[in-house]
């Protein structure tokens, strides 16, 4: 497999099989190190849409538009998804308690329900959305904001660049506006940090400028 690879959204998944399984969806890196850790691949559309978690060493080969996922791979549905919902007590955190108690005593007279638990008063419950990616890793979208250090918007993420032979994002590629679309490459030591969608660079817009315009080599 080449060690130099770009990742690409909706870049097809296939397993060892040949088997189209899904599409690639986000990149999971980490912003301190600069290491890329699992790819988010997305089964399905819609209301059957599922993301799963991957580890990038389950990669066999990467071309520019299709990922095929080595043998120990297996079956995707045996990975974890990538976002799970939890409902907490907001005051501390915890766990809600089941919302229906399959335990409860019979009720005479009646076939054997299940009792909802209500909480109790003042009890405050919300949903909360868990990432299954490592701690301090940031699942990055195609069309983050990229922002430097000066707060201006310089572009939008269109790839990640990375070298596999040390598991280590190198660039992304981004672009910015239509009719002409400019495209450059922005060194990942520029990135101080990142959210899901957006890249803070410690470098300033004028910087960014002097880049030269890769649209019109590639």
């Amino acid at each position: 497999m080449a060690t130099k690879v770009q990742f690409q959204k909706n870049a097809t998944v296939l397993d060892a099989n040949g088997q189209e399984v899904g599409s690639i969806d986000r990149v999971v890196m980490s912003p301190e190190s600069k290491m890329v850790t699992h790819i988010v691949v997305r089964k399905g559309a819609l209301l059957n849409r599922v993301d799963k978690v991957v580890p990038i060493d389950l990669i066999a080969e990467i071309t520019e538009d299709r990922i095929i996922l080595g043998d120990e791979a297996g079956d995707l549905e045996s990975f974890p998804p990538f976002e799970e919902e939890r409902i907490v007590d907001k005051k501390i955190g915890l766990d809600q308690p089941p919302i229906f108690d399959s335990s409860s005593p019979e009720l005479i007279g009646y076939p054997e329900p299940n009792i909802p638990i209500m909480p109790d008063p003042g009890e405050e419950y919300v949903t909360q959305i868990d990432q299954n990616i490592p701690e301090g890793t940031v699942a990055l979208k195609e069309g983050a904001q990229v922002i430097t250090a000066d707060g201006k918007h310089v572009g939008k993420v269109e790839r990640v660049l990375a070298d596999l032979s040390a598991d280590q994002v190198t660039h992304l590629l981004i672009s910015r506006g239509i009719f002409p679309k400019e495209t450059k490459l922005i060194p990942m030591e520029w990135v101080t940090t990142m959210t899901d969608d957006e890249v803070y660079l410690g470098v300033e817009e004028q910087t960014v400028k002097e880049l030269a315009d890769v649209s019109i080599t590639r």
